[in-house]
């Protein structure tokens, strides 16, 4: 195995490539959930998720870890996730006050990373709690889909789905909480000139 190394300026790499994949086939997804064919939605989306995982395998075991790739990656989950929401509420399978609460706590987010910005700090290093959250919202979600897509299971999948996201959903804000507390902790500490490595702060 390569040693691991610093991440590259290039762009035409096979993870990056992956990942443009993952970004071309939101539309679709998100078409699909629209129209109700919730089966071809959940291809898309096991598609989606196996590329994502070759992805990041193969740019950690070949050292094709770029700049670009660290941006493309998390941007498509995040799409996939207001993608799943939005389609979901289109369809009336989850109500529209829930895509608020998700969406608000991204925008909630947004509103830190300009504070800090301010204050000349990058965005704060992922919360692990932040991981979980997402884990739960793209496995509760897709179950909910199931149910849609195949009515024999809904008896079992919708209950299941609906608990795993509104879990999600609490741990998702819980998090926010967390960066708005540690965001005040640190714009109260006095800035020190230099260098400071920066992280994705929406997960």
């Amino acid at each position: 195995m390569a040693e691991p190394s610093e991440p590259t300026n290039r762009i035409w790499t096979v993870p990056n490539v992956l990942s443009m994949l993952r970004l071309v086939l939101v539309p679709f997804f998100l078409g699909y959930l629209i129209v109700g064919d919730y089966t071809a939605a959940l291809v898309i989306l096991v598609v989606s998720s196996a590329t994502d995982f070759l992805d990041g395998f193969i740019a950690r075991r070949f050292n094709q870890i770029s700049r670009l790739g660290q941006l493309l990656d998390p941007a498509a989950d995040r799409l996939y996730l207001f993608a799943s929401i939005l389609g979901l509420a289109a369809g009336g399978l989850v109500p529209w006050w829930l895509v608020v609460v998700i969406v608000g706590r991204d925008v909630f987010l947004a509103v830190l990373g300009i504070v800090l910005a301010n204050h000349g700090y990058g965005p704060l290093p992922v919360h692990q709690l932040g991981k979980v959250a997402t884990f739960a919202l793209f496995l509760g979600l897709p179950v909910i889909m199931l149910g849609a897509a195949f009515p024999a299971t809904a008896a079992v999948a919708l209950p299941i789905g609906w608990a795993i996201t509104l879990w999600g959903v609490f741990l998702y804000w819980w998090a926010g909480i967390i960066y708005a507390i540690e965001t005040g902790r640190v714009i109260r500490l006095p800035l020190v000139p230099s260098p400071r490595r920066s992280d994705t702060l929406g997960e």
